[in-house]
């Protein structure tokens, strides 16, 4: 194989994205944007750089809801750039969990990265979350652990809250939803990229 510097190659892909004119997600050896919100993530072996439309899908979320001196849990936070965008936003604490040793170390660095202070960086699964309260639940993952989970969410959900659902398709909202009614989470809002679609609930 012909020597290739890999780390450029990677560099020259790695593009910054913009999410609604007022986000940008960006490496750190892309220039400063003029936007209001300024990420800047190493992935690594890590997901969550925006380019998915999972995560624009969330980012979009994040921007239209208040978060001011809320509570927020960002689970399976995979780079943390939901969190990050959280505290940005004002958020008054936030706690970033995944089960995924990568995902932990990178948010841990991107957390740092982008000089935040009010993010909880924490390795595991929901099993994590007994006696804790959130004013907004970020869950991105997938359909299966959503499913299993989705009734520890809503039990450390305040009155009132807001559960963010995505990492599934369109044809997986009725069994989604059906689940959240259970638990008392009414299907409020739903944005949809290419089948991909994040699910907005209130408690």
């Amino acid at each position: 194989i012909k020597q290739t510097n890999w780390n450029a190659e990677w560099e020259k892909n790695f593009q910054p994205i913009t999410v609604d004119g007022l986000v940008t997600v960006r490496a750190p050896f892309h220039k400063k944007p003029d936007t209001d919100y300024d990420i800047i993530i190493e992935p690594k072996m890590s997901f969550g750089t925006g380019h998915h439309e999972t995560t624009h899908m969330m980012i979009q979320y994040i921007l239209s809801n208040d978060v001011i001196d809320k509570k927020v849990l960002d689970m399976g936070c995979g780079t943390g750039v939901l969190a990050i965008l959280a505290e940005m936003k004002g958020a008054a604490q936030i706690d970033a969990i995944d089960n995924d040793n990568w995902c932990y170390i990178n948010s841990l660095e991107n957390v740092q990265r982008n000089n935040c202070k009010k993010i909880n960086v924490l390795e595991g699964d929901a099993s994590l979350l007994n006696d804790k309260q959130y004013h907004v639940v970020i869950a991105n993952i997938n359909r299966n652990i959503l499913l299993q989970d989705i009734s520890i969410y809503a039990s450390c959900l305040d009155e009132n809250g807001i559960l963010l659902l995505s990492g599934f398709y369109n044809d997986d909202i009725p069994i989604i939803m059906a689940e959240c009614q259970i638990h008392g989470l009414n299907l409020v809002k739903t944005l949809e990229q290419n089948n991909w679609v994040a699910l907005k609930f209130e408690k």
